[in-house]
């Protein structure tokens, strides 16, 4: 008698993979369309405050298209690493820092946030912008960030958060379960996308929930500061 075939489902780091290799071509328009552009906003507000520390070597862990890794170049460190699993997303971005000319500076690698091929007190800041809710071991993932850097520098998250606050909340709450995936769908032609993003914010700590588990991977402290009336959340740990 034979034995019946066993088909694996895809772990979460591969659907992940998959579904943003999918939407790569659209996803800076949606990224900017449909957060009416605050998105460009909150990456110069992580980008003013690593300043203070002025870094030599950045990580930029999930860099996708390297968004976040083009503006910290504005600090002219003398290099910023910039890593994503989605080969897709990491092409584009290549091509954009090609295009600006920033290739000496910026260099993009396919790797894996949660197993870094860095050695220990590598880099002298580290950061991610909307990559670690989509961590399949969010722990190990902050605790390989905390491991790459130098003693006492620091991270920076930024991440979506859920508003508590009326009428942000409500208002939040209905573009993000109505709105956003009927735009999502239509641009990217993706069915699950921007259903994904609505469903991961609701589902990922946030605030001191988040801290707590910073503090249990290695940093020394942290803190948050909440963005836009909730929306966003940039936390800042300390090695």
């Amino acid at each position: 008698m034979t034995k019946p075939l066993i088909t694996q489902t895809p772990g979460r780091k591969q659907q992940v993979q998959v579904m943003f290799n999918n939407i790569a071509g659209r996803y800076d328009l949606l990224n900017h369309l449909l957060s009416m552009g605050i998105d460009r906003g909150w990456r110069k507000k992580l980008v003013k405050l690593m300043a203070q520390d002025k870094p030599n070597r950045i990580l930029d862990m999930a860099t996708g298209t390297a968004d976040l890794a083009i503006a910290a170049s504005k600090l002219n460190p003398v290099n910023i690493t910039g890593i994503d699993i989605a080969e897709e997303m990491l092409a584009i971005g290549q091509e954009k820092v090609n295009k600006l000319g920033l290739g000496n500076m910026i260099t993009l690698l396919k790797a894996d946030s949660e197993n870094l091929p860095f050695r220990d007190a590598e880099f002298d800041a580290a950061m991610v912008a909307f990559g670690v809710r989509n961590y399949e071991n969010l722990p190990k993932g902050l605790s390989e960030m905390c491991r790459v850097l130098k003693p006492g520098s620091r991270a920076f998250i930024l991440e979506f958060s859920k508003p508590q606050k009326f009428p942000v909340k409500q208002l939040f709450g209905f573009y993000s379960r109505f709105i956003l995936p009927v735009i999502g769908r239509l641009v990217s032609k993706d069915s699950t996308a921007y259903t994904y993003l609505p469903e991961s914010v609701a589902a990922f700590p946030q605030d001191n929930h988040f801290i707590q588990i910073m503090l249990e991977a290695g940093f020394s402290n942290a803190e948050f500061i909440s963005l836009s009336f909730g929306i966003t959340n940039l936390y800042i740990g300390k090695k």
